[in-house]
């Protein structure tokens, strides 16, 4: 599945567009890698994703073409949540 299709699906972000922005401006890393918003993503991969000043992590569980908003957080598992000052590119820890 898409990138951005799943963090669409997942509700990590509400918009795909927002997806593929967020995800082109190199703010979603892979298993420790940037991804764009067409790489594809399988159950078992960290997803590190940066909101502004807040860093989430977290691990695929599952993929599902679509879900309702109340099954949408059993696709993933929340890892980290995290705030840190993040000067130009975020590294992977």
């Amino acid at each position: 599945m898409r990138l951005d299709k799943f963090l669409k699906v997942s509700r990590l972000i509400k918009r795909r567009t927002v997806a593929k922005d967020v995800s082109d401006q190199g703010r979603v890393w892979i298993n420790g890698r940037e991804a764009k918003a067409s790489s594809t993503v399988k159950a078992g991969d960290e997803l590190m994703i940066q909101f502004g000043q807040k860093v989430v992590t977290v691990r695929i569980e599952r993929l599902a073409e679509t879900t309702r908003k109340d099954e949408a957080s059993g696709l993933y598992t929340l890892l980290k949540e995290e705030s840190r000052q993040v000067e130009n590119k975020m590294e992977w820890q």
